[in-house]
């Protein structure tokens, strides 16, 4: 199944869009690979090589803190997760779309797979290598979204598109805002804790 998701989404997504029952109980069982393995990956990467914020000396944290980044940055993934389902299901009546929780799960677990594999990248947690992994995979998980939106809640690709776009915009919204949390973080201590 976890190649299935890789290399054929869109058989996914007929799967999910007919309501196979194996599909739609399967696929929800990687979402503990979505939320937990970014921040594993980041943990190790960081314990091992320290973060590299562009040309300076890379930055270690002791077991506590790493401890304590990975719970945020899982925290953060579970928070961002389960709102977009919730959103999706909530704006789902204002498209004529199929509203079933498990086939929003479902659909976004497929959606986030491409950034979960690229997460790998955090093993080599330097700012540009992970940029440089993590938009491809970016693009990819968003024509996941609008390819696959439309064929799992039944409705026609003119709506899904709405739809999709919508989504994509919630997305850019909570990332800015996640990037301002950061930067107030940063600025009142964070950055004394890690020592920079």
């Amino acid at each position: 199944m976890l190649f299935k998701l890789l290399f054929y989404p869109g058989k996914v997504f007929n799967e999910l869009s007919i309501e196979d029952k194996h599909a739609i109980t399967t696929v929800p069982r990687f979402l503990i690979f979505v939320l937990l393995l970014p921040p594993l990956f980041s943990w190790l990467g960081a314990s091992q090589f320290g973060w590299r914020l562009g040309g300076s000396e890379p930055v270690f944290l002791d077991t506590t803190g790493l401890v304590v980044f990975g719970f945020f940055y899982f925290s953060i993934l579970a928070v961002g997760f389960f709102g977009t389902v919730y959103i999706s299901r909530w704006m789902a009546t204002t498209y004529e779309a199929k509203t079933s929780q498990s086939l929003h799960f479902s659909l976004f677990t497929v959606v986030c797979a491409p950034l979960v594999i690229a997460s790998a990248a955090h093993l080599f947690p330097d700012v540009f290598f992970n940029v440089l992994i993590l938009i491809p995979a970016l693009i990819w998980s968003i024509t996941l979204l609008y390819r696959g939106l439309p064929v799992v809640l039944g409705i026609s690709s003119e709506r899904g598109m709405l739809m999709s776009s919508a989504l994509v915009g919630w997305l850019l919204v909570a990332a800015v805002s996640l990037l301002g949390i950061c930067v107030g973080l940063w600025i009142n201590g964070a950055a004394y804790v890690l020592g920079v």
